[in-house]
């Protein structure tokens, strides 16, 4: 399997992998770390793990000027992709998917050979973690008839392309915390391979639980209730900094606690608890754009008493501390307005 990744206009390849698609448990994990800068206009971080039957890359990307990524693999594979920004324009041979990327979402997919374009806009940093496993190594690690995922295995016996599902659907706390393990791991060699493999089976878990989850339909639901809980979601919408709690906003919607908390995970597909902490935290991540906002003003902004909970809060749901994303947003402000100054 040949895994190839190149910057459109360009000679050398971001990416140049090559593996053999028969995965063994005494196969060797290899490293490799790609780092590219030129002339302060571009930067492209990339990480990668690999052994026979799997690859696992993290790429981080940052440009003055749009760009446009070509990436290949030449033969079947099943990729477990996380995307982790937004705005990036995709499209993929042989596979419909959404025109624009919606950050912090997955899914999986099947492709006979691999071909995607993706048109990165100026100054949006890009993060894509995806993990690439021959046909191999995927039976290896689920059962090909497995009945909750029937029809994908029939696509992928059929040698059809495709997604387990129609749509990129949300990251839960799971997903961002098993994708910072895979990402923070010290371990080397065997054990390192071992806890790879591991983490890889444990992430496919909680996709596939996210996934196959299908939740209530409107239709299933009583209409008024719905409309009860429609005005629920608009209330803490409105409101999520001082949100009411459980039986403060079970009371204004006049709808019993039990059916607010089942038809508010049936509709939405979040509990009300975690819809809450969503909005926060992605308030949050706008506020620490910020550089003078400090982690007391944020937590405050969003609703927290004590900044030990909303720091604890913050790393469940982004798999890192809120001092480290703000150092990290920190250098690339610093970065993008050194390129700015450099252009005048």
């Amino acid at each position: 399997m040949k895994i190839k990744s190149k910057i459109s206009g360009h000679e050398n390849s971001i990416i140049q992998i090559e593996i053999g698609g028969t995965h063994y448990p005494k196969n060797y994990l290899t490293e490799e770390n790609v780092y590219i800068k030129n002339n302060d206009s571009e930067e492209i971080k990339s990480h990668h793990l690999i052994t026979d039957g799997m690859v696992l890359l993290d790429t981080q990307m940052l440009f003055s000027t749009p760009q446009t990524i070509i990436f290949e693999i030449d033969e079947e594979s099943v990729v477990m992709n996380f995307i982790c920004c937004n705005n990036v324009e995709t499209h993929i041979d042989q596979l419909e998917t959404e025109k624009y990327s919606k950050k912090n979402t997955h899914n999986i997919f099947y492709a006979t050979k691999y071909k995607a374009t993706f048109k990165i806009p100026a100054f949006e940093q890009t993060n894509h973690f995806s993990i690439i496993l021959s046909k191999d190594f995927y039976y290896k690690i689920i059962n090909e008839d497995w009945e909750l995922h029937e029809k994908f295995s029939k696509n992928i016996l059929l040698k059809k392309s495709s997604y387990l599902t129609s749509k990129y659907i949300p990251f839960t706390p799971a997903i961002q915390w098993v994708i910072h393990e895979i990402k923070n791991c010290n371990r080397q060699g065997a054990l390192k391979k071992m806890y790879l493999e591991t983490k890889i089976k444990e992430l496919l878990i909680h996709q596939l639980e996210k996934i196959i989850t299908i939740p209530v339909q409107k239709d299933q639901i009583d209409e008024d209730d719905y409309n009860k809980l429609l005005k629920a979601k608009h209330i803490l919408d409105k409101d999520y900094v001082h949100a009411p709690t459980l039986t403060e906003l079970s009371r204004t919607i006049s709808l019993n606690e039990f059916k607010l908390k089942k038809g508010f995970k049936a509709c939405f597909g979040t509990t009300v608890k975690s819809y809450i902490i969503k909005l926060r935290m992605e308030h949050a991540k706008e506020l620490f754009q910020n550089k003078a906002s400090t982690v007391s003003d944020v937590a405050y902004k969003c609703g927290y008493k004590d900044v030990s909970h909303f720091s604890a809060a913050f790393k469940n749901f982004y798999g890192f501390s809120p001092q480290k994303f703000k150092i990290n947003w920190d250098f690339i402000h610093i970065w993008i307005t050194g390129i700015l100054i450099f252009t005048q």
